[in-house]
């Protein structure tokens, strides 16, 4: 069995649908990251899963008076519909209530780790709602931050990533009724970090890790590892398999952590190479966690990051009064998954906070339309009305062809760097699409008064040979992004998808070679 390259992003919570800040963040960047690495002939494994048990599954059955296997089947189905139709291929998605075997696989790793000390009971202050008569753990809890004062739920910090143990949040209280929580004495189960203090620490400085997950790793060492607790006395979940502990569920994160090791399964060789992408506020999760259960396991496994910030959505007005411009399945619909894959990837937030502006949408789709699919038009137009639909005997040439040939395979290097692993960066691989388009599109236009000419005398099919050339090797070359589209396009020319990013992709078509554009737009609709 060959050792695969293991992608990974973060499992979303079954609680809601997906909207365009989630395709913004990990799912769009790693699914091009696959895509390419597929292309050039590696193996690839690309996992995530759906995080059915987390609390805030609970929470919202709860404030909607639903059983919460309802809200998280519901939910699951419409998510991984939303993959589907955004062009997002995994290999594997875990489905935590489905998957056979994976209840009982969990239970055994949380036995495990417990009964080799890594898993240890702790008594600890935790909220209480007395109207409910609920421990308030995860999302049931909402308080500020004790790290950084910004609203959080318990259990993690989304602003700042930084864990809590739910007793330490300021001020806090309970998100179903609101009322202000009373702090208990609760055991449970934790797994300490600071044994792992000299492990983890090495591990993160040869890791490489982004400057911000890497000051919140430092900021962890400096100021003590904390205990993380890895149960919870609660109604949902999967029950934790330890005696003494009868009415308790495991944690969320600790579940999401081992759901990504079963997504790789036991039969596999540990793979080459490992890239989480994630959202920021989850990265405690694949940056300390899934390290920690690894680690204590004797697996030293080489992991790298890349993680996002929020893709915010401010404007009210959208948020409350027009649904269908956040939501991912409204946008699918009303864009289609090549206008806003494109669009989550110009976007993306890296390093900072970005605002969702749904011009910067409706501007992709005039890029779309206005750039490459009118100059795929002119182009199939041409080749039906002057070589009868079909790639013309002519080798690619036309006036200032040999200056686009060699700007073109400058690009495709450029592109190259922009979609592997060591150097990602698909905003900038975007950008080198759109010049590319811009530039054949010019060239287009400048031999297109070949036709003019009283001896012409097939001047013009080189230069339409040359862009049947330039279509073609951009079916592989913008797939990554738009497969979609890209696909349509090599189904257009005859053309077999899926091939590599590479200058190999500029060839001509075989002469007399039919046609067959689409009725309607290649890119987007």
């Amino acid at each position: 069995m060959s050792t695969p390259f293991w992608i990974t992003a973060t499992p979303p919570a079954t609680h809601g649908e997906l909207h365009i800040g989630h395709l913004a963040g990990p799912y769009v960047a790693a699914d091009v990251l696959s895509r390419y690495l597929r292309a050039e002939g590696e193996p690839v494994l690309f996992t995530t899963g759906t995080a059915d048990h987390t609390s805030s599954v609970h929470v919202r059955a709860l404030r909607a008076g639903r059983k919460p296997e309802e809200v998280s089947e519901g939910y699951r189905a419409a998510i991984t519909a939303d993959w589907l139709r955004s062009g997002i291929e995994f290999d594997h998605v875990v489905r935590p209530r489905q998957d056979r075997g994976y209840g009982r696989w969990v239970a055994d790793l949380f036995r495990r780790l417990h009964a080799e000390g890594v898993i240890a009971p702790r008594t600890r202050m935790l909220p209480y709602c007395e109207p409910c008569g609920r421990w308030l753990y995860g999302a049931h809890v909402t308080g500020a931050c004790p790290h950084c004062a910004a609203v959080s739920d318990g259990g993690m910090c989304h602003e700042c990533a930084r864990p809590n143990d739910g007793g330490d949040l300021v001020e806090p209280h309970c998100a179903v009724c609101a009322t202000p929580a009373v702090p208990r004495r609760c055991r449970r189960l934790y797994i300490p970090l600071e044994p792992f203090r000299e492990t983890l620490a090495d591990y993160w400085a040869a890791t490489g890790l982004p400057p911000r997950l890497a000051a919140l790793c430092e900021s962890l060492v400096e100021d003590g590892l904390p205990d993380i607790a890895v149960s919870h006395p609660a109604e949902w979940g999967l029950s934790v398999p330890v005696d003494g502990f009868p009415e308790h569920r495991i944690d969320g994160c600790f579940e999401a952590a081992a759901m990504h090791l079963f997504g790789y399964g036991d039969d596999r060789p540990l793979p080459e190479r490992t890239i989480h992408f994630c959202g920021f506020g989850h990265a405690f999760c694949h940056a300390v966690l899934l390290p920690v259960i690894l680690l204590s396991q004797g697996i030293k496994l080489p992991q790298e990051f890349c993680v996002n910030e929020s893709f915010v959505i401010e404007d009210k007005v959208i948020v409350s009064g027009s649904d269908h411009k956040v939501w991912a399945l409204d946008l699918l619909t009303e864009y289609g998954s090549d206008t806003l894959r494109r669009h989550v990837l110009q976007a993306r937030p890296l390093g900072r906070r970005t605002v969702f502006h749904a011009d910067r949408l409706d501007a992709a789709r005039k890029e779309l339309d206005e750039n490459w699919n009118s100059w795929l038009s002119r182009l199939f137009a041409a080749v039906r009305a002057e070589s009868a639909g079909l790639a013309p005997a002519a080798l690619p040439g036309g006036t200032g062809w040999e200056v686009l040939a060699q700007r073109l395979l400058r690009a495709v290097e450029d592109l190259r760097e922009a979609y592997g692993p060591d150097t990602f960066d698909p905003r900038r691989a975007v950008a080198l699409l759109d010049e590319i388009v811009r530039l054949v599109s010019d060239f287009g236009h400048v031999n297109a008064h070949e036709t003019c000419r009283p001896t012409a005398d097939c001047r013009h099919l080189p230069a339409l040979s040359a862009q049947l050339a330039v279509a073609s090797a951009l079916s592989a070359w913008a797939r990554p992004v738009m497969p979609e589209g890209a696909d349509r396009l090599a189904a257009a020319l005859k053309a077999a998808p899926g091939r590599p990013v590479s200058d190999a992709a500029l060839a001509p078509l075989p002469p007399g070679s039919r046609l067959a554009p689409p009725s309607g737009p290649i890119f987007g609709f």
